[in-house]
């Protein structure tokens, strides 16, 4: 009786191939998706790193750091299934990729990369929305004090602020039920892009002149300019790859067409469209302050009016990383409350919801285990950003740290194997000294933002 159940209900398209709910994710959801975990805190750093990097390394380290996205993306949409890249069994998840792939003792290694990656990024989320929540108080401050006025507000509160809404936002089960909140967060990406893109170009205007010059902001001696240039790396390689959550992306996605065609194309536009935001944002920041770029456009207050268009951008940033905090968290929750199911399938604290109504809300859905864990993981990041509240150190070492090791390393290793690359051959030696050249970049990128997070706290 159960299979003849199963057969028919499979026959109504309620079920995808796996035996799971039918996914029913588009290009368009795909998109929304990424731009969401793309265009996030990183974006506001653009502007001070193309301010180290000058005229030509700036733009020219963008654009390479797109392709190396693209190709990045384009290499990790066909590990989705295993073995064949349409037909093949699914992986759930970038860990479940690796372990098809390459065997479990990578899994490992990949396995704490992504969850540290993954952490860092949330950190990184709760330092840059408690530093726009005080833009805003410093914005009206400043309008109605005088632009001298000791305006100061702390950082710590608006932490735990974003700490609680967090707590009720992880309420929401996975990324298959808040497409709506990542095309809402999305908006909210563009429009304070645009905005600082706006401010950026009326300042230019303004000056009459484009600041900045060729080879970027001065420093005292050779040695402190290669720190500010490894930090400007690290900044500008955190601001782009998604890899890491790129397979729970495409898990999303309804098939036919194929999941990989329907990545590879969402990929393409979402780094067309990023890139152009990166390049806009990073050089009419530059062109406005030249070397007095601040480290975050839109709260280092080179604009001071009009200064309820920076309340509003700064509105939209955290509203924008409400959602980007979720596409982060959830492969993290996904996987822990998975082990636990396994791990203890007769525990009713781990299994058993229980249905909620209360007032002026819809009834949900409520795992103790779930409620705990995702608690407890919110309280952290929340502690360690009130901790190291350094805005563009933090952003170099997460970049340098997931940059080549999950972005790059195990993305090509993984296609390698599936498609069964032979060594020494032509397209062999074309992924190593691809592999390689990141590499590199991790490693500067990882000592500039070290050496400057080690400066921040001893000065």
């Amino acid at each position: 009786m159960r299979k003849t159940l199963q057969i028919t209900t499979n026959a109504s398209g309620a079920y995808d191939d796996d035996g799971r709910a039918k996914r029913t994710g588009t290009l368009r959801s795909a998109v929304a998706h990424i731009i969401t975990a793309v265009i996030g805190s990183g974006v506001l750093s653009l502007a001070w790193s193309t301010s180290q990097l000058g005229w030509i390394g700036g733009p020219v380290a963008l654009l390479c750091f797109a392709i190396v996205t693209y190709v990045s993306s384009f290499l990790m949409s066909d590990c989705y299934r295993y073995p064949d890249p349409v037909t093949g069994k699914r992986n759930y998840s970038y860990i479940a990729a690796v372990r098809a792939n390459l065997g479990e003792r990578r899994t490992w290694l990949a396995g704490f990369l992504q969850f540290l990656t993954l952490y860092g990024t949330n950190i990184a989320y709760v330092l840059t929305t408690a530093n726009s929540l005080r833009a805003i108080l410093k914005s009206n401050c400043y309008h109605k004090e005088g632009h001298q006025a000791p305006c100061n507000y702390g950082g710590s509160l608006y932490m735990v602020l974003y700490g609680l809404v967090q707590i009720l936002v992880s309420c929401i089960p996975d990324l298959q039920n808040m497409a709506w909140l990542s095309v809402v967060a999305a908006i909210m990406s563009f429009t304070y892009s645009f905005i600082g893109l706006g401010l950026g170009i009326a300042t230019v205007i303004e000056n009459g002149r484009i600041m900045g010059s060729l080879t970027g902001v001065p420093a005292a001696n050779i040695g402190d300019k290669l720190w500010l240039v490894f930090q400007a790396l690290g900044d500008i390689a955190y601001a782009y790859p998604y890899s890491i959550i790129l397979l729970e992306i495409q898990d999303t996605l309804e098939s036919p067409p194929p999941e990989n065609q329907t990545m590879k194309k969402a990929s393409m536009i979402s780094i067309i469209i990023t890139t152009f935001f990166y390049l806009c944002c990073g050089g009419f920041g530059y062109a406005a302050f030249g070397n007095a770029t601040p480290g975050n456009l839109l709260t280092g207050f080179g604009f001071y009016e009009p200064y309820w268009l920076v309340d509003l951008a700064n509105a939209c940033i955290i509203l924008h990383l409400v959602g980007g905090y979720q596409i982060f968290c959830q492969p993290i929750y996904s996987v822990v409350e998975r082990w636990a199911s396994r791990k203890f399938p007769d525990s009713d604290f781990v299994n058993n919801f229980y249905k909620l109504k209360l007032p002026l809300l819809p009834s949900f859905q409520l795992n103790m285990f779930r409620f705990c864990f995702r608690t407890i993981y919110v309280i952290s990041t929340t502690g360690v950003a009130i901790l190291f509240p350094y805005f563009n150190q933090v952003l170099g070492v997460l970049g340098a740290i997931s940059f080549w090791p999950l972005n790059i390393y195990f993305p090509v290793e993984m296609y390698s194997a599936q498609k069964q690359v032979g060594h020494w051959t032509r397209k062999w030696v074309v992924l190593k000294a691809f592999s390689f050249a990141c590499f590199l970049v991790t490693v500067v990128g990882l000592i500039g933002s070290l050496e400057g997070i080690i400066k921040e706290k001893l000065g």
